[in-house]
Parts: C-alpha cells; structure tokens; sequence
C-alpha cells in the first residue's frame, strides 16, 4: 500500500505571495522523487465559482459564503485531496478552512466554531504554513499586481483577518512565515519548515 501523502497548506492574507512559494514548493519537492498536487480553495467547481463572482459582485450573506464554502470543500476533500492522499501524493493548497476561519471570522462568525464545522469531514494538514506580512504592504503589493482590492480584500478587514491568522499560527501544526522578506528568504524559511517532515 502506498505511505499516504504529505498535507501542506499555504494561508495569509491575499498580497503574501503564496501563489509563488507553492509553485517553488513544489518544484522542489518533485526534485527530491515526490509526487506532487496542487490546488486551491476555493475550488474551481460549481459551489466555487459561485463564491469567486461573489468577490466581484457583491457579497453574499454570512450563512451563503459558510454554506458555500462548506460544500467546495467537501466536494474538494473527496474528489482530490483525499484521493491524491491515499494514492501516496503530496498535496499542496493555496487556502483551505484557516482562510474561512479568517474571512467568514472577520465577518462576525467565531473561527473556533468554523474550525469545528470543517474539521468534522475535513482532514488536518500536517503543515499549515502562515505567510504573514503588514496589512499595507500587502495592498501595496496587490496593486503592483495591478489588480484592485475586491471586496475580500478591504484594509478593515484584512487587518481582523490578519489577526485571525496569527492566532492560527499558533497551532502546534503551524508556522508562522515572514513574508516580508524577499522571495529567496521566503523559499528557505519554507524549506526549512517542510524538511522535518519528509
């Protein structure tokens, strides 16, 4: 029987450079003979969709966006990153139930109560990494991307958001990047978190 798959999951606040450190992470995993696979939340399928147009279009309820995060992740969990895991592949995610627990959080709904829901049918990773970086560079950043905040991406609200997350960087699980540092520095702090585990 194939040894299961290692978790990984990259969280922050959007501006951390996570899309960056999960394509190196992976890179360099694969280098060392692993199989890799990659994903993101939220998904691309129905429910996901949903919740992407709602970033441009305005939010929906509280209660709407938990559902709809709910069932992508249940889909998400069963089609890919269950199978991928059992089938001995490392998967890496770009955001899972930490970012509802920081954004749905942010919005009035306590994160332990998220967690729960989540952790009823969703597997804990075995590293959840923490990019974390000021809330102003991050904007600063995101307009470099020449993107413009979406309504997810308020300075209010990132700032709470943040908050949530360092507080998730506490779980013996986690820890907490420094990604304020330049790309390099970001990919050793990484690496150096991931070796362990290996």
């Amino acid at each position: 029987m194939a040894k299961r798959g290692l978790f990984i999951v990259l969280e922050g606040i959007d501006g951390t450079g996570k899309s960056t450190q999960i394509r190196r992470l992976a890179e360099w995993l694969e280098s060392r003979g692993r199989e890799v696979v990659t994903s993101r939340e939220p998904t691309d399928g129905p429910w996901g969709r949903k919740l992407r147009e709602s970033a441009e279009t305005g939010r929906l309820s509280l209660d709407e966006e938990l559902d709809l995060f709910l069932r992508d992740r249940r889909e998400h969990v069963g089609n890919l990153i269950q199978p991928s895991l059992e089938a001995g592949r490392d998967v890496i995610l770009d955001r899972y139930y930490f970012s509802t627990m920081a954004y749905q959080g942010a919005r009035g709904k306590h994160p332990d109560e998220i967690r729960a829901l989540n952790e009823a049918f969703a597997p804990v990773p075995d590293i959840l990494l923490v990019l974390d970086l000021d809330v102003d560079a991050a904007l600063e950043r995101i307009g470099i991307r020449g993107d413009t905040a979406n309504e997810f991406e308020r300075h209010d609200s990132l700032q709470r958001c943040r908050g949530i997350f360092l507080g998730i960087s506490g779980l013996p699980f986690a820890r907490r990047i420094d990604a304020g540092k330049p790309v390099d520095e970001v990919v050793t702090q990484i690496r150096e978190a991931v070796e362990p585990m290996l």
